[in-house]
């Protein structure tokens, strides 16, 4: 089949190539000329496991031009849907796809489907894109056909998620328009469900802030436990034999980031908020992750002075895997500790340079040399440190290294 791809962010290039080692054929539309460049040469601006072997396999291109998309009988929307300053979702780059996608619908005579990826509210397909698209004076279900097709792709294994995924959702303007994109599907061993397209919006981002829930969740108990003396991943280890709970997203710690959790957050909030409706629980699970990054500090003052002191920083991305730093816990733990007087040291094994966009004043350096501050703050549990010495250290520990529990001062961030 032949697909376009609008956007080769991190959804749309993983889409576009995992699309094309299933024998499409795929072309990406980016409007970035620097990253169309990088692309074609086998250089990208994400790290993702898997994804350069599987762009070489391929003979997938880059390029600005949108002419690409004639013929392409699924084309699928991955460009981004940043945070506005209210929390809300940024829709500019949506809406100049769609309207690049509708000046080429008006010449075009034959059948397409136009999938929306993005993560997007519910109703923003309906209010925004198609009325954009019949611009063109083509009409929906008619002429052309819309699909939501959200994705459930965690950093680091997106390869693996798209070509093994747990569950396929294809919101649908009408029967044709799903049945024409539900065979690109229908080769996973996955539940495939057709819904509307609002429902597929509302499940995206019901599952992720569901997820955010479950973290900030785990997080209350763990600093309640650590008050009373009790071991919160033991609590987890016996929750999570109940079927209901399970044991995805106990890991208590210093809380969640990323791309892809607060953004959701944020905007699921906003638009309830638009429909007079106050999402208490939302804004709490918000609260306390923000809470809950600055804990780390706090119990660093119990030992130490941080006025001139030397804090080292182990780990700047929001995850293991990948060199992403969007609402990091280390952005904000960074912060509270140079208002405080600090010096850092810090280390990544890949996020270095993407942080020292945001902290220029902050020393990156070896990993042996954040080793010798008088303070270390595990922040993201790469496995390489787990096989450090942390002897005649202080250690505050926000992912569960218990290799660090050898430390001469040991503490968790809520054990």
């Amino acid at each position: 089949m032949k697909i376009s791809v609008i956007g080769a962010g991190y959804v749309g290039l993983v889409t576009g190539a995992c699309l094309a080692s299933m024998g499409n054929e795929v072309s990406l539309v980016e409007v970035d000329m620097r990253k169309v460049e990088s692309i074609n040469n086998n250089i990208f601006s994400i790290y993702e496991e898997g994804l350069p072997e599987l762009m070489k396999g391929t003979d997938i291109v880059a390029t600005t031009d949108y002419n690409v998309i004639n013929g392409a009988g699924i084309i699928f929307i991955c460009t981004g849907t940043p945070s506005n300053p209210d929390g809300s979702m940024s829709l500019e780059q949506i809406k100049q796809a769609a309207g690049e996608i509708g000046d080429l619908l008006r010449t075009r005579g034959d059948y397409c489907v136009v999938a929306v990826k993005s993560t997007v509210v519910p109703g923003t397909t309906d209010e925004v894109v198609i009325p954009i698209l019949e611009r063109s004076g083509k009409k929906a279900g008619r002429d052309f056909g819309v699909c939501m097709s959200p994705e459930f792709l965690r950093e680091g294994r997106a390869v693996y998620d798209f070509m093994h995924p747990a569950r396929v959702i294809i919101g649908e303007f009408d029967r044709r328009s799903g049945d024409t994109l539900l065979p690109l599907y229908e080769q996973f061993k996955a539940p495939i469900l057709r819904t509307d397209i609002k429902t597929a919006e509302m499940i995206k981002l019901a599952s992720n802030t569901f997820l955010a829930n479950k973290i900030s969740f785990i997080n209350e108990i763990g600093n309640i436990c650590k008050r009373m003396g009790i071991d919160v991943f033991e609590v987890a280890k016996g929750m999570a034999l109940d079927e209901r709970i399970g044991n995805k997203f106990l890991n208590a710690g210093v809380g969640f980031g990323g791309s892809c959790l607060p953004k959701d957050l944020r905007a699921l909030i906003a638009r309830a908020t638009e429909y007079g409706y106050n999402p208490g629980i939302l804004k709490e699970v918000l609260h306390l992750n923000d809470k809950q990054a600055l804990i780390p500090v706090d119990l660093l003052k119990k030992h130490i002075p941080l006025n001139g002191a030397t804090v080292g920083l182990l780990g700047l991305a929001f995850k293991p895997g990948t060199d992403d730093i969007r609402d990091s816990r280390a952005i904000l733990v960074a912060g509270a500790l140079l208002k405080e007087g600090a010096s850092i040291l810090a280390y990544d094994p890949m996020a270095a340079n993407n942080f020292k966009n945001i902290f220029p004043e902050i020393k990156y350096s070896s990993i042996e040399d954040v080793m010798k501050s008088d303070a270390v703050v595990i922040l993201t549990e790469w496995e390489e440190f787990s096989a450090l010495d942390y002897r005649g250290k202080i250690v505050i520990d926000g992912r569960r290294i218990n290799k660090a529990r050898e430390a001469r001062i040991y503490e968790g961030v809520c054990w």
